[in-house]
């Protein structure tokens, strides 16, 4: 057995715990950014996916500018009150004169669509957490089975996604 010396064992000890140091860094960062994803995500998230008791309907898309469109929406089976003008996000529609089943945010005049291609818009922020994550596993982590998955349900959803809209 070969002796070390003092400052070589205080060395060995301090890169080690470097080491340590960047993995939990690391995944501290990447549960920072799955958080932020989810959290980004749910916001929207919550008017489409837990419609009891939310005013339910469909919007007749009238005019457009370069975020949102706007237009009419008329409640259905009478659970909410007509308004003349919502405005929903101008990536959920393709053109002017089109119906989509829409939810109203409480208290607002904002609708979320409220269908597959809705719920899949609104879980985008994940999306692309979830690749923005994979990488800081690959690289930074070295867990590439693992980042290889969550890479590609990131990439999955965001596919998912531009298929339904």
């Amino acid at each position: 057995m070969v002796k070390r010396s003092r400052t070589r064992r205080t060395a060995e000890s301090a890169w080690g715990l470097l080491l340590v140091g960047k993995v939990l860094l690391l995944s501290a960062l990447v549960l920072l950014i799955l958080t932020a994803g989810v959290w980004t995500s749910w916001k929207t998230a919550q008017h489409v996916m837990l419609t009891k008791g939310r005013e339910h309907g469909t919007m007749t898309v009238t005019a457009c500018d370069s975020k949102t469109c706007t237009g009419p929406f008329v409640p259905e089976d009478g659970d909410g009150t007509a308004r003349a003008k919502v405005t929903v996000d101008k990536a959920v529609t393709h053109h002017t004169g089109e119906q989509i089943p829409v939810a109203v945010e409480p208290g607002t005049d904002t609708v979320v669509r409220n269908d597959l291609a809705g719920v899949l818009h609104t879980w985008i922020p994940l999306g692309g957490a979830l690749l923005l994550a994979s990488m800081i596993l690959a690289g930074g982590l070295g867990l590439r089975r693992v980042a290889w998955s969550v890479g590609l349900t990131g990439a999955g959803l965001l596919f998912a996604a531009f298929l339904a809209l």
